[in-house]
């Protein structure tokens, strides 16, 4: 087989796994303004069960504006937005619905400082979710166990490295059972030494079949984790495509600008 061949086949696998699978996410022509400012443009995506998405793009690009859309962490002006089939235009109820099944990991790790780590983790459980104090704690050592931290757990956020403060961030995130998780450039706050572990937890997510979107400057997790890669420019979807045929053969000249940049 040609490497013409084999990557036309690679492509077709990918599509053919990515098709195969139920969307979870669908966004029509989606935009945004902050003021005057036109963040997003004419965005169309749709996602699939299982699918795992790094978004990546240079500063301003309207990256983080995306993903916090698709919970409404950021109110959208025109288009659609589905989330498991849930219209997040129609009402707060809908919001607080999608709100539920959606984690989200921010840059900062935005644990509350006065709560151990089990304490941070049983919380959304107990409020959203309804669960007794012991169900709660039992959930939360179960995903602090999976994040392999479980001996942090009666300590205080402070008493934590970056990376592991952003692996707790990750376990509470998990004990809401979520379908989806959304990630905001993880790592981009930690010490260098610190990002290997963080990403190791998000690889182990992602090998468990797990609905993700990335945005990240990562590009060897892309590599290693990614179904498919998005690049954002200008509040556009400039290019996206499987990980193999979007590094080694980029086709849009913004695209081959910013891998150029990042890559050497």
């Amino acid at each position: 087989m040609s490497a013409n061949s084999a990557q036309s086949f690679g492509q077709a696998e990918a599509a053919s796994k990515a098709g195969s699978a139920t969307p979870i996410i669908e966004i029509v022509d989606l935009q945004k303004w902050f003021g005057s400012f036109q963040a997003l443009k004419n965005i169309n995506l749709t996602v699939k069960t299982g699918e795992r998405i790094v978004i990546c793009g240079p500063s301003g690009s309207g990256k983080s504006t995306l993903i916090r859309c698709i919970n409404r962490l950021e109110e959208y002006q025109d288009g659609r937005l589905l989330v498991d089939g849930i219209d997040l235009s129609a009402g707060t109820k809908n919001i607080d619905a999608v709100r539920a099944e959606v984690g989200m990991v921010f840059q900062q790790f935005n644990l509350f400082p006065h709560l151990t780590v089990v304490e941070n983790c049983m919380l959304a459980p107990m409020k959203v979710r309804r669960a007794n104090k012991n169900e709660a704690r039992d959930t939360a050592m179960k995903y602090l166990t999976r994040v392999r931290i479980p001996d942090q757990a009666d300590k205080y956020p402070a008493q934590l490295s970056g990376g592991q403060q952003q692996r707790v961030a990750i376990a509470r995130a998990l004990c809401m059972s979520p379908k989806i998780m959304l990630f905001d450039e993880p790592t981009s706050a930690l010490d260098p030494e610190m990002v290997k572990e963080v990403l190791e937890t998000m690889i182990g997510l992602a090998n468990d079949g797990m609905t993700m979107l990335c945005v990240t400057h990562e590009m060897g997790f892309a590599r290693q984790v990614a179904d498919r890669v998005i690049f954002m420019d200008q509040g556009e979807i400039v290019e996206q495509g499987e990980p193999h045929s979007f590094f080694a053969n980029p086709q849009n000249e913004r695209t081959r600008g910013f891998l150029g940049q990042i890559l050497h």
